[in-house]
């Protein structure tokens, strides 16, 4: 039996533990995250020890596909290594996306505020037009489709899910609010459907924001989940923080 923890982190839910070595976990992924035989969860986290690095990662998506970042978990996943004593407060680990640098900022062992810096945003394409709307391509850790709307509360799933597979991008619609912070909703690859929440999706429309002069360099953002995230650019990245919140451990056979 192997113990096993679960995270949420501002909507967005995962279950983590720590291996030895590296191996391939989609079948367990699957397991793990199924909502009703499993325990229920967007994604796995796995970490394992690295050479160079305080730790790296294995993530997957709770269809068992792997992502190379997740923004959100990777805030998940320094709390635990932090409560686990598998790294130090201020911590790099190794992703698919890149070397992730975060800092457990306020700690208990049931919950923390947590910093991460995500890797440094790529824009890929900003020429795209469908339905009318002005829609950019980003990689902030994995590639996301952006475009603005006036009404946040009309979010057409349909649309979303054919941008996903002709793109192979999650798809996230956002608004800039009067006080000059934004809302936003995003659908994720690999959930397959509209997320409470996704760090870098949430980056992506700050960075597209903020490029456009439409925000400032340090804001609060709104996921669906009603939390509120902390981000900004400094002169390597942008930094993503928020609570996260360690909500049960279990022990499952593995």
């Amino acid at each position: 039996m192997t113990k096993v923890a679960k995270y949420s982190a501002n909507g967005n839910d995962f279950v983590v533990f720590h291996a030895k070595e590296k191996a391939n976990r989609s079948d367990l992924a699957r397991e793990l995250c199924h909502r009703q035989d499993g325990i229920g969860a967007d994604g796995l986290i796995v970490v394992v020890p690295h050479k160079e690095y305080d730790f790296e990662w294995e993530f997957y998506n709770s269809d068992g596909s792997h992502a190379d970042m997740c923004g959100n978990g990777s805030r998940a996943c320094a709390h635990y290594a932090y409560n686990n004593n598998l790294a130090p407060q201020r911590m790099d680990f190794l992703t698919g996306a890149g070397v992730i640098h975060a800092e457990v900022e306020e700690n208990t062992p049931q919950s923390g505020m947590v910093l991460s810096e995500l890797t440094p945003p790529e824009i890929i394409d900003q020429t795209i037009e469908q339905s009318g709307a002005s829609w950019w391509l980003l990689n902030t850790g994995v590639p996301h489709l952006v475009k603005f709307v006036d009404d946040i509360e009309v979010f057409d799933i349909d649309e979303a899910r054919e941008m996903r597979y002709k793109y192979n991008a999650n798809v996230n619609i956002a608004k800039v609010l009067e006080d000059g912070n934004l809302r936003v909703r995003t659908y994720e690859r690999g959930v397959e459907d509209e997320t409470l929440a996704c760090g870098t999706g949430m980056a992506a429309c700050f960075y597209r924001a903020y490029k456009e002069g439409k925000v400032e360099n340090n804001i609060e953002v709104y996921p669906t989940s009603g939390d509120t995230l902390y981000l900004g650019v400094n002169e390597r990245t942008i930094t993503f923080k928020g609570r996260v919140k360690k909500t049960f451990e279990t022990e499952w056979e593995i």
